[in-house]
């Protein structure tokens, strides 16, 4: 009995050791094993993004690069680029290695470009060749709706919900200005579509480029808007009949978000005097430091310090219209200084007599205050496409409402 245990012994090693031969000589075991070394590191990748109020030298300095190099690599740099130039806030790395030596460095200096600066040779004394290259992105055309609701009740929060980014927000705020007061007109079922250039690089969403079409349903109103450049002409967008959607008048001074907390009134009880006077324009409640825009063009007559609105613009526009601008935080602008539809002009605040964040906006017409709300809703209509044109622009209408509205057909158009 014990000779049959030896034996059996005898056999289940030679066996086992028949295995391990067989699988050290196999070709992809082979290959396995040696890829399991683990090789000593012999750098360290550094990223970041620039501090503000620092320099080049510092950041390196920071990272503890090697004394030889930084002089060197500033030079390399400031041959391919204004270093007084680099942006608190963009993304840099170093490629570093252990004795303190760069291999190479990245900085992106906008959304388009990147600098590199490669190490030329790892002897001595250090040589570096920096060079500026586009940053490769790919542009497609997509089709994005949303809805306003109890969940998403801003135009922001719809966008967002959507997947993209406030940019695009503002940018159909932008284009339905002068329809949409963004700040009170949005209703609980209002929905909107955007057909828009979508910027992508290396799989990520980089930005936006022009919005093609949009429509929004507000409040019953079914508005669209087709962008067209006429011959010689600069890129505006227009309803579906052709007519121009900017008006002389913006809905508002500000993009969206804010809300009217206090309307046009003959007579309201001051909430810091205590009693009733008449309040001529409309308060909207925003954000601190929110931009405000001149709502027409027109020339600033007033730029400065009032006893009760505090920072305070006036515009004088076209055709008797004067706006104002009060309780700001800051302003951006001089008195006789030109402004167009839209430029900045202050920023939310609440200086003067104000109990809390807000923008007071005025509007006069022939020196006598008026409604805003009101006066802005009367406005004209823009003017329309001349009739020459009008052939092409129906074809580019046509072309873009098919997409905006037929996604699968956006995405073949991409595909081509």
């Amino acid at each position: 009995m014990r000779n049959v245990i030896w034996a059996i012994g005898l056999l289940v090693v030679g066996l086992s050791s028949a295995f391990w031969m067989v699988s050290a000589a196999d070709p992809a075991e082979t290959v396995r094993r040696s890829a399991d070394v683990a090789l000593a590191k012999d750098s360290d990748y550094l990223s970041g993004f620039v501090p503000a109020r620092t320099t080049i030298a510092h950041i390196f300095e920071h990272h503890m690069i090697q004394g030889a190099d930084t002089p060197v690599l500033v030079s390399s740099i400031a041959s391919a680029m204004d270093v007084r130039r680099m942006r608190a806030g963009q993304p840099y790395s170093i490629d570093r290695l252990l004795d303190g030596r760069v291999r190479r460095f990245e900085y992106e200096i906008d959304n388009d470009k990147r600098l590199i600066v490669d190490r030329a040779s790892m002897d001595a004394p250090p040589r570096f060749i920096a060079t500026v290259e586009r940053i490769p992105k790919q542009t497609t055309v997509v089709a994005v709706e949303g809805d306003i609701n109890r969940e998403t009740n801003s135009l922001a929060a719809a966008i967002d919900k959507a997947g993209e980014r406030i940019e695009l927000a503002l940018g159909m705020a932008d284009v339905f200005s002068g329809e949409i007061d963004f700040n009170s007109d949005l209703q609980p079922g209002d929905k909107f579509r955007v057909l828009v250039e979508r910027h992508t690089r290396e799989g990520q969403l980089s930005g936006y480029g022009a919005i093609l079409a949009a429509e929004f349903v507000n409040d019953g109103r079914n508005l669209k808007a087709i962008r067209f450049t006429p011959d010689g002409g600069s890129p505006g967008y227009y309803d579906e009949n052709g007519r121009s959607l900017k008006r002389f008048f913006l809905k508002s001074p500000l993009k969206f978000e804010p809300r009217i907390t206090s309307r046009f009134s003959s007579s309201r009880k001051h909430p810091i005097l205590g009693y009733a006077r008449a309040h001529n324009g409309v308060d909207y409640y925003a954000p601190a430091g929110a931009p405000i825009g001149s709502v027409a063009p027109g020339v600033v007559t007033f730029a400065g310090w009032t006893s009760g609105g505090g920072r305070t613009v006036k515009v004088r526009h076209p055709n008797g219209y004067e706006t104002e601008y009060l309780h700001m935080s800051a302003i951006t602008v001089r008195a006789g200084a030109r402004v167009g539809q839209g430029d900045l002009v202050g920023r939310v605040g609440k200086t003067g007599l104000a109990t809390g964040v807000h923008l007071h906006y005025g509007l006069k017409k022939n020196g006598r205050y008026v409604n805003p709300v009101i006066e802005h809703r009367n406005m004209p209509p823009g003017e329309p496409v001349p009739a020459g044109i009008m052939h092409v622009f129906n074809t580019d209408r046509d072309r873009y409402l098919t997409l905006l509205f037929n996604p699968t057909t956006a995405r073949a158009a991409n595909n081509e």
